[in-house]
């Protein structure tokens, strides 16, 4: 069984979330790593960790970013990782895969299913095997402890429940 690691400085997690109900806000997460055992053209038969800092969010604005480390949201003081283990990977066309497992934030671990697709593999300059995948999944964040909010005046909320997470993701052999 072959290892992959993950290249954190090849991958993007990031996120979008509804704000006051008229547009998006995106974030993303530096502090990453994550391993695929198994063979990436064989995903099925694989199994994939992954770690996420908490800490590491970068919103493009520095008060949103420390009010989502505070206790109202992530609470990274005593949570600082999100982590992900699958428990079933489930091939549902070409290079497409159905990915759940147990993903785990703010302490809470729920069943995520995240829709994934295998890029395929190349060679990079320094001649090092390198995989892609894309995963995507939306949950919703009061699921996790996720619940501050603040009504509108306008009717509605400042944050909506639903939140895409975007997985861009190149890993090299261990």
């Amino acid at each position: 069984m072959s290892t992959w690691n993950v290249d954190a400085s090849h991958t993007t997690v990031s996120f979008v979330v509804k704000h006051m109900m008229v547009t998006k806000v995106r974030g993303t997460f530096s502090d990453i790593e994550g391993k695929i055992e198994g063979d990436p053209e064989n995903f099925e038969n694989a199994k994939v960790t992954f770690r996420v800092g908490v800490d590491s969010i970068d919103t493009k604005n520095e008060d949103r970013d420390n009010h989502l480390r505070s206790a109202d949201f992530f609470d990274v003081e005593n949570h600082p990782n999100m982590t992900f283990e699958s428990k079933k990977i489930e091939k549902v066309g070409d290079n497409q895969y159905k990915l759940t497992g147990d993903l785990t934030i703010r302490g809470t671990t729920k069943e995520t299913t995240f829709d994934v697709e295998y890029l395929g593999k190349g060679t990079n300059p320094w001649g090092v095997e390198v995989v892609g995948f894309e995963a995507r999944a939306t949950i919703s964040r009061k699921e996790f402890g996720l619940t501050w909010n603040q009504a509108l005046e306008t009717g509605g909320v400042l944050v909506s429940d639903d939140v895409k997470i975007e997985i861009d993701l190149e890993a090299n052999p261990a």
